[in-house]
């Protein structure tokens, strides 16, 4: 697992690490749908490509979730894979690869609101990358 779930009142979160920002933002993405579905249930039919552009380098966290989420909340698109093809400190560029949603074939485990700011964090350490979000159920 690249993630793990937090602790926090009314709501959840999750600690994401990768060795690199590219994969820091690929495992943030797979865990926020793992969290909504059962993934391993996904083929990956589709892609699309998605950009996302922030003021430093959590705010891009925040926004690439909150693209996401409205991909599935808006589109019901459930992603299966990430390649991150650019990732700077204020953009991203990535390749998804998703599924539509079929109610007989994908259990949603949770309904997740929104992507929040509280506490968000992205920080380098010695063993690679980090990351704090905190999601409202």
């Amino acid at each position: 697992m690249t993630y793990t779930l937090i602790n926090h009142t009314a709501d959840f979160g999750i600690q994401v690490t990768g060795a690199d920002q590219k994969e820091l933002f690929a495992n943030a993405a797979l865990a926020l749908f793992d969290l909504i579905t059962n993934t391993h249930r996904l083929t990956g039919e589709k892609t699309l490509t998605l950009e996302v552009q922030a003021l430093d380098m959590p705010d891009l966290m925040v926004n690439w979730l909150r693209e996401l989420l409205y991909a599935w909340n808006g589109k019901q698109m459930l992603v299966k894979k990430v390649d991150i093809q650019f990732i700077s400190d204020k953009n991203l560029t990535a390749v998804v690869t998703y599924d539509r949603f079929k109610p007989d074939v994908h259990e949603i485990k949770n309904e997740i609101k929104a992507v929040t700011y509280h506490q968000v964090c992205v920080e380098q350490t010695p063993e690679g990358w980090n990351s704090k979000i905190i999601f409202d159920v």
